[in-house]
């Protein structure tokens, strides 16, 4: 019995053996049959949007908060101590110098004495009064102060680490909140000599090209410094940029393809300048006209085919900041 066991098995192992070596070499199994597409030698193409390298202007600009102040204000004293019986001025009164805007009676118990005129000390409009008839005052109380309205300053504070990009005479655009849709202009008027030590901030002062009755003390301003103005030079939008390894490149398109639905990409290292408002200036790189990929560009290399489904409209040759 054991004898037949043997055999038997032989026998099979002789069959399988055979079924084997006659299969046809030439037939593939499903994976890798013949109807099977392989996409082994297919070449990827990435859609694009671009945009066309300009060559134009752009301006640096420091952007800061300010306050309006008039460039001369003075306050009123008495030249005696007393009671304020009089007060002939109020809150946005004109006063030419010399006139009397209060009275001060100087006398005490059992003594009295000619009232004392408070005249104004120069021509101007009152901006405050901070007295009132029948209080006591002193030779340190203000009365009134008088302010030149028409004569402003725009007061406004420069971080430390900027004050190299500042000198006197800048172009200064100014918008108010009270004329949303006027840009007023200046000039970068005054420079204070030493930084606050707490602040690490320094006091500047801007002027106005020209007087303005709009601009009045006490509003706030939102100022645009022009530290730098370059022409003509090339431009981009910045988001065309890719960094990597420490690099900045832009892919140019090259169309050296025999498809003329695809194009290929150069991958180009440049050199930037002035970068602000998504605009950068490219010193090293490029060349006006040339069309870069602004969209799609995180997974390109040199030479990689593309699609560009749509372009973008360029940058303004002109930098309008205002």
């Amino acid at each position: 019995m054991e004898e037949y066991m043997i055999k038997k098995t032989i026998l099979f192992l002789l069959v399988l053996l055979l079924i084997v070596g006659c299969k046809n070499p030439n037939q593939k199994d499903k994976k890798g049959g013949p109807n099977v597409k392989s996409t082994d030698n297919v070449e990827t193409i990435f859609a694009v949007n671009t945009t066309k390298v300009v060559k134009g202007e752009i301006n640096d600009y420091l952007e800061l908060n300010g306050d309006i102040k008039t460039k001369r204000e003075v306050a009123v004293y008495p030249d005696t101590m007393g009671k304020l019986i009089t007060l002939n001025v109020r809150v946005g009164q004109y006063v030419q110098k010399g006139d009397v805007i209060a009275e001060v009676d100087p006398s005490k118990p059992g003594m009295e004495y000619q009232a004392s005129p408070v005249k104004a000390a120069i021509s101007g409009t009152i901006t405050e009064v901070p007295a009132q008839i029948g209080a006591t005052v002193t030779l340190q109380s203000p009365i009134v102060k008088i302010g030149v309205l028409y004569d402003v300053d725009i007061v406004s504070y420069v971080a430390e680490k900027y004050i190299s990009k500042i000198k006197i005479g800048l172009p200064v655009f100014i918008k108010l909140e009270a004329y949303p849709e006027v840009t007023f202009k200046g000039y970068l008027s005054e420079i204070s000599p030493v930084i606050d030590p707490q602040s690490r901030m320094l006091e500047i002062k801007i002027s106005l090209n020209e007087r303005d009755t709009r601009v009045k003390p006490g509003m706030f301003a939102k100022l645009k410094i022009v530290t730098e103005k370059k022409t003509n030079i090339v431009k981009i939008p910045d988001e065309c940029i890719v960094k990597r390894y420490g690099e900045f490149f832009v892919f140019v398109i090259k169309d050296n393809t025999t498809d003329s639905t695809t194009d290929s990409v150069e991958k180009r290292k440049i050199t930037s300048g002035i970068q602000i408002d998504n605009k950068i200036e490219i010193v090293q790189g490029l060349s006006a006209k040339e069309e870069v990929v602004i969209r799609g560009q995180t997974l390109l290399e040199d030479k990689t085919k593309v699609k560009i489904v749509d372009r973008i409209e360029p940058l303004s040759v002109k930098d309008n900041i205002e």
